[in-house]
């Protein structure tokens, strides 16, 4: 935006010139000349600023009727600038105005009508004034009732309606209008569905420098929505948003530098950037900026700051803050050791419907940890992060079936919870399965789905199943019997220091047969 010049010398003197040339004419009763005094000491040209003197030439050319004079007035009532402060006083001379005609009176009581600033808040009356400006092609009124009418405020709710005034607002420049309008197309109200259109209505919002616009404009380009992907195209967009201090564009610039997308990954740009949103109160940036300290990634590690910023973000009500400010507590990381208010964070997150907070809350009733033990209060949390397919709490959720604690004992109940969990990749999952498929325990015995299991596992480096596809192998069930298999397994297992993987490696050189399969896994 270009700067204000300072007036010159000459520019001084031309002023004092003209306002004593309109001075003469105000002492002689002149409306128009009164209004431009009441001008003159309100911006101090050729005279000291005065705003007390403002209102005074103001009233008089109010009281002869002058509408701008009248808005002028209402305006330093409502705000108190040269008189005692009146909002009832300032909207009684903008509806003067009004009721003249000035747009920008009707504009401004309209305004006062919808947010009951110096009347009673009336929406419907807030409609009214704002379509009598919107119809002289006030821009700020149209795009006012394309709110209305998208929101359903003071008129029923009509999203045509709301893209014909932004779009009349918008067709005049107006960015806030622009914006609007893009968005409209964008999730299709009022208008077809067009992700290109809504991109160039951003767009232009953006390039007038709308912080609001801009963000959305650098989202588009992350995503690919609307225009082609491009991730140096985005961060310029999120920088523009960032340096007018927007703090959701300074958050996402942050993840732009953490992830490394669009720009060199930089931990230390990272957390500048977090740190400016979050100091702007916003909880997801507090939260990164917690994680930052948490980990020593871009600021070095400190977990009373990472604590610190978590429970800001807690405070607010972001679930994952809670959730990491709940594991600080259990951990005695960054405070003191506290279950009891471990409990208490993982419960808010929890109650928020985050799967791992829920996990975590159900393994402290299980455990008693906290809080009184109470399994079934345990199945209830757990139930409800593997309904969300948490992985961790299927396998845990099956444990209580399969062990008939906190609900009713039922093998093929866990069998199943067992399967969504192995199905996802979860090793210790796996082996249960195939445990359950060796001895058919809640489904039907298989010999050859069990190895399948316990080799799914075994590969990712379980020792448990590592040593249970060995015996598979050494015994010929399920599979093929193929001792230098069985070995090959039993090798992997007694690498990692697994005693019965060394005992039936040794039985293997020892003798060729009586290999037992070993005790299904402790579910943990």
């Amino acid at each position: 935006m270009r700067k204000r010049r300072s007036p010159s010398k000459d520019d001084k003197a031309t002023f004092t010139s003209t306002f004593g040339k309109a001075l003469a004419a105000a002492e002689k009763g002149d409306a128009m000349a009164q209004f431009i005094v009441g001008g003159f000491y309100s911006e101090g040209m050729g005279v000291t600023k005065d705003d007390a003197a403002a209102a005074g030439w103001y009233r008089k050319a109010a009281e002869q009727g002058l509408s701008g004079a009248q808005l002028h007035l209402g305006i330093m009532y409502a705000f108190g600038n040269g008189v005692e402060k009146d909002e009832v006083e300032g909207a009684r001379w903008m509806r003067k105005a009004a009721d003249l005609g000035h747009v920008d009176a009707q504009l401004s009581l309209g305004t006062m009508y919808g947010v009951g600033c110096g009347v009673e808040r009336d929406d419907a009356q807030s409609v009214l004034w704002l379509q009598k400006a919107a119809e002289q092609d006030s821009a700020r009124a149209q795009c006012e009732l394309g709110y209305k009418y998208r929101d359903g405020v003071g008129v029923p709710a009509d999203d045509v309606q709301a893209v014909a005034w932004f779009r009349k607002a918008a067709d005049q420049e107006l960015p806030e209008a622009q914006a609007c309008l893009g968005e409209m197309y964008d999730e299709g109200r009022g208008v077809p569905k067009d992700f290109a259109l809504a991109a160039d209505w951003l767009r232009k919002a953006a390039e007038q420098g709308l912080a609001e616009a801009q963000t959305r404009v650098a989202e588009m380009y992350e995503e690919g929505h609307g225009v082609a992907e491009d991730p140096v195209e985005a961060v310029k967009w999120f920088r523009k948003a960032a340096d007018q201090g927007a703090a959701d564009g300074q958050l996402l610039l942050g993840i732009m530098y953490d992830e490394g997308r669009g720009v060199a990954e930089d931990p230390v740009q990272a957390v500048k950037w977090y740190r400016k949103a979050a100091e702007q109160g916003m909880s997801e940036a507090q939260y990164w900026l917690g994680d930052m300290y948490d980990e020593g990634r871009g600021v070095a590690e400190d977990p009373v700051q990472a604590a610190k910023w978590f429970r800001k973000a807690a405070d607010q009500g972001d679930a994952d803050a809670q959730l990491s400010l709940g594991m600080m507590y259990d951990d005695g990381r960054g405070v003191a050791e506290d279950t009891a208010q471990a409990a208490k964070w993982f419960l808010k997150a929890a109650e928020q419907g985050l799967a791992e907070a829920q996990t975590c809350l159900a393994t402290m009733y299980d455990d008693g940890d906290g809080v009184q033990e109470d399994p079934v209060e345990a199945v209830k949390w757990f139930r409800k992060a593997a309904e969300q397919g948490h992985a961790d709490a299927q396998i845990c959720l099956a444990g209580m079936y399969d062990d008939g604690r906190g609900v009713p004992r039922d093998s093929a109940a866990a069998a199943e919870w067992f399967r969504k969990a192995a199905e996802q990749g979860h090793a210790d999952a796996q082996i249960c399965l195939g445990a359950m498929y060796n001895d058919g325990r809640g489904l039907r015995r298989d010999f050859g789905q069990a190895a399948v299991w316990f080799g799914k596992a075994a590969e990712q480096g379980d020792a448990d199943a590592q040593v249970a596809l060995g015996v598979m192998y050494g015994e010929g069930r399920g599979v093929p019997k193929d001792l230098a298999l069985a070995v090959a397994w039993f090798q992997k297992a007694a690498e990692q220091g697994h005693a019965e993987g060394q005992a039936f490696l040794n039985a293997l050189y020892e003798q060729d047969d009586g290999i037992v399969l070993p005790t299904r896994p402790t579910i943990h």
